[in-house]
């Protein structure tokens, strides 16, 4: 019988220490000072929030119980009367409707630009179109409200003709008073401007982002280039035509001065969007807040408590959109 020698066995290797002795390492510790500032900020910016509100909200409490007419209702705005009459129906009015219509021109040609930049432009022409809008993007708007008022308003005299002509029938395109288009209509028209560059690039770079596998499969599959974009594009960036949209309407609700150069202030709702008058939030706070007493002030801060509500509910719709309609995220895309 043959004999058999022992194999060597290696040694065990050493038990590793005890966690609870091991040292935290650095990016443990990074990372929950990274989570600690994220969550004190954002408690921060709700207590931010909070306050501006509360702030809002005492001075307006203020100013409604003293007036005699209705809030809501009233056409006029004299907080230095005696009594003190004051209302916010024209303000919002005329702030619904200019936001309306520069949403309804500025998002569909926002749209088709920033395609136009991500899939039909080459890259040497598409670079340089992208950065002028992004430049657009920073021009400060009273330099807009000059040049709105300077070149816009005169140009759009022969378009407010050319509407009252052949779409006065509608009532909302008839114009009834003889005057220069310092109307509803012309401010519209130069906050579709000033909201153009913020949509197009928010919805350029959700563009950018859409999987090259879905529209590499599509145009396997025979697809045009229009139905990819119809199928593959849009529907991935759904979410971000949305959300950039509502960025541009938050702008187009609370401009200020480029309204105030536009616009001629009248205490008067009229449908026909053409005639001169009209009036907004922030144009009537910039234009009457120098001048106003204590009272006065008090006034306007209410109004402007409306238009801090009034963004948002347009800002919590939007999320609600999204949040519903599974569907607008790119992940079903």
């Amino acid at each position: 019988m043959a004999s058999t020698t022992p194999i060597d066995t290696p040694p065990a290797p050493p038990a590793p220490p005890d966690r609870k002795e091991r040292p935290q390492s650095t990016g443990r510790m990074g990372d929950k000072v990274f989570v600690g500032l994220s969550r004190g900020s954002g408690i921060l910016l709700l207590v931010i929030m909070a306050s501006i509100a509360v702030f809002l909200s005492y001075r307006a409490a203020i100013a409604i119980s003293k007036d005699e007419g209705n809030f809501l209702t009233t056409f006029d705005w004299n907080p230095a009367g005696d009594p003190p009459v004051f209302g916010i129906a024209v303000l919002l009015f005329g702030t619904v409707v200019s936001s309306i219509i520069a949403m309804v021109i500025a998002v569909p040609i926002a749209v088709g630009i920033a395609l136009f930049i991500s899939h039909y432009a080459p890259r040497k022409l598409a670079a340089p179109i992208a950065y002028v809008v992004d430049l657009l993007a920073a021009v400060p708007s009273i330099v807009y409200g000059i040049w709105g008022a300077l070149v816009l308003v005169p140009y759009l005299e022969g378009l407010n003709l050319w509407l009252d002509q052949f779409f006065g029938w509608t009532y909302i395109f008839e114009k009834t008073e003889v005057g220069v288009a310092r109307s509803l209509f012309t401010v519209g028209v130069l906050l579709a401007i000033m909201i153009l560059p913020i949509v197009t690039s928010v919805s350029r770079e959700v563009f950018l982002q859409v999987p090259k596998m879905n529209e590499e499969a599509a145009l396997a599959l025979g697809a045009t280039r229009w139905e990819v974009i119809r199928l593959s594009v849009l529907p991935f960036g759904r979410s971000g035509i949305i959300s950039a949209s509502m960025l541009g309407l938050g702008r187009a609700l609370g401009e200020t001065m480029a309204v105030a150069t536009v616009l001629s202030p009248s205490f008067i709702i009229s449908l026909h969007v053409l005639n001169p008058g009209g009036g907004t939030f922030a144009q009537n706070i910039a234009a009457k807040f120098g001048e106003a007493d204590e009272f006065g002030r008090d006034a306007l801060i209410a109004s402007g408590l409306v238009l801090f509500v009034l963004t948002l509910l347009v800002n919590g719709a939007a999320r609600l959109i999204i949040a519903r309609r599974k569907e607008y995220s790119g992940a079903n895309a």
